[in-house]
């Protein structure tokens, strides 16, 4: 289990890891904040999924996905090795439960950017230890204006994702702390003042135990 920085003179305090659960409608700016996170806030790992999806020739083994066929993935489900699983187009994606475990056990932080679906069978299996946010959009219209200017999708795409965003922000209720997006930067402020105090609640830090136990033990 990883240990806190602490200032001369204090003992290190062991702490248990947290999942930290990013999701929002496409476009809202969930990925910008994940990929924001991970390269400014030290103890983050992203959870890397296993797929049925083929390999695409710039994806990296281990990196991008664990690439799996259709009955080794089967058996993962069914074995219940993983945390959270969804069809997608056809293809099955999936977090595998051994990973998550040692990191969390080893004090590391897991970052899921996922679906409400993915987020709800999160909270199922693990919910100590998710720290669940949503991202909301400003409003519908700088939604269609960010779906639009990324020119990555059809103007059918784009309806499609309109008219399912309705109902994913439909879910932000089930979350623990939504986050509106009309700033980038003081939205990703909000993320990283969330994660400073998770990473501070009594239950995540079983050293707390050791270190008032010596505490109490000095003499003034």
């Amino acid at each position: 289990m990883a240990t806190e920085t602490a200032p001369a003179g204090l003992a290190a305090i062991a702490r248990r890891g947290l999942m930290l659960v990013l999701s929002s409608p496409s476009g809202a700016g969930k990925s910008t904040i994940a990929r924001t996170l991970l390269a400014q806030v030290p103890g983050f790992e992203l959870s890397v999924s296993v797929t049925t999806r083929q390999r695409r020739g710039s994806e990296i083994e281990g990196v991008h996905y664990h690439f799996k066929s259709q009955r080794e993935f089967e058996l993962l489900r069914d074995n219940d090795d993983l945390l959270e699983w969804a069809e997608v187009h056809g293809n099955l994606y999936g977090t595998p439960r051994a990973p998550v475990e040692k990191a969390l056990s080893e004090g590391r932080d897991m970052l899921f950017d996922i679906d409400w679906q993915g987020a709800q069978q999160l909270r199922e299996k693990m919910r100590g230890d998710v720290v669940s946010i949503f991202i909301l959009p400003p409003t519908m219209k700088e939604l269609l204006g960010r779906l639009t200017r990324r020119a990555e999708d059809t103007p059918e795409i784009i309806r499609t994702r309109l008219k399912n965003a309705r109902f994913e922000i439909e879910q932000w209720v089930d979350y623990d702390y939504v986050v509106i997006n009309d700033e980038l930067d003081r939205a990703f402020s909000s993320v990283r003042s969330i994660v400073e105090a998770e990473r501070l609640r009594r239950d995540r830090r079983p050293g707390l135990f050791d270190f008032v136990s010596g505490l109490l033990g000095e003499e003034p």
